[in-house]
This record gives structure tokens, sequence and C-alpha cells, in this order.
């Protein structure tokens, strides 16, 4: 369960919020001898600047593979190529993709507590295997339930915790 916390997180951290981060690059893909590879094992990504985020591709030849894959990801950035490296110039958001990225953030946070479901269901089933092996008792597999429910609750507050906090970041302006 903590793993899918984590990994809402981690998601996290590519939805942009108007400031320039590294991050906002991991999933993007670029076609490369065929084969989708990520940009950090093309290039070198930094931000020397608080709107902006350089990108200098270890091979230059790659240059123009790594700008379509930024025009074709879902950061709607336009890079700036001068040739050697990439520039993205971070915009400030708007109210109306401030938005956009809320409800980014809100998809993310029900995937994640559908994972959470997902494990509460498949422990109750084997809890319940265990009963009708006689492995526990009835007593037990009520008690573990319970456990189980409280567990699951605890971590949906976790997620709910961590998307209300990646909302608020978002929408300050």
């Amino acid at each position: 369960m903590q793993r899918s916390i984590d990994a809402m997180e981690v998601d996290f951290q590519s939805i942009r919020t108007g400031r320039a981060s590294t991050h906002l690059l991991d999933r993007v893909m670029v076609e490369y001898h065929g084969s989708p590879v990520s940009l950090q094992q093309l290039a070198s990504v930094s931000v020397p600047e608080a709107q902006v985020i350089m990108i200098r591709p270890y091979d230059p030849t790659t240059l123009k593979a790594i700008e379509k894959a930024i025009l074709a990801s879902e950061l709607k950035l336009t890079p700036q190529n001068d040739g050697k490296v990439l520039r993205l110039n971070i915009p400030p958001l708007t109210q109306e993709r401030r938005k956009e990225l809320a409800k980014l953030v809100s998809r993310r946070v029900e995937e994640a507590k559908a994972g959470l479901r997902m494990h509460r269901r498949k422990a109750i089933e084997h809890l319940k295997k265990l009963e009708d092996d006689g492995t526990i008792s009835e007593d037990e597999h009520k008690r573990a339930q319970k456990e189980i429910e409280n567990l699951v609750h605890k971590f949906m507050v976790k997620a709910d915790e961590a998307g209300k906090r990646k909302e608020n970041e978002i929408l300050e302006m």
C-alpha cells in the first residue's frame, strides 16, 4: 500500500506547478534508434534559472528527437533549440491550466485509491481462504479484516492529504 502512495507522489513530481523542475521531464520518452528511451538517458537536464529548464544532449544528433518528444508530451511546452541545447521556458500557469492540473492530480489520487481497494480485496479474499481451510477462526478472520480496513483507511487519508498538498501547490499564485 505504501508503494501505491509512493508511486502517486512520484507521478505528482512530473506535474507542472509554474516553477522549473527537472522532474517535469521524467515521463518524456524519446524515440531513439526505433526504441522509446527516457530523456534522462539521452541528455543532462538542469535548472539554471527559476523558470528555465536546460537540456544538453550527450549526443548532439538526438537534439531533434528530444525536441519532437517534448512537443508531443502532455507538458504543452515549446523548446527553444540553439543547435547545442534545448531550453524550456516555464510560463506562469493560467487559471484554466491550474484547474486542469488540479483535475489531473485528483485523477491520480483516485487511481492510487483504486490500487489500495484492490489490495484490500485481495487481502480479504486471502483471509476468507484461510478461514475456509481452517487455518484461522471466524473471530480471527473478523479481527484481521477490521485491521485491514483500518490500514486501508489510513492509506486513503495519506493519498487524500498528498493530493490536497499538490493541488494547493498548483493553485497558489
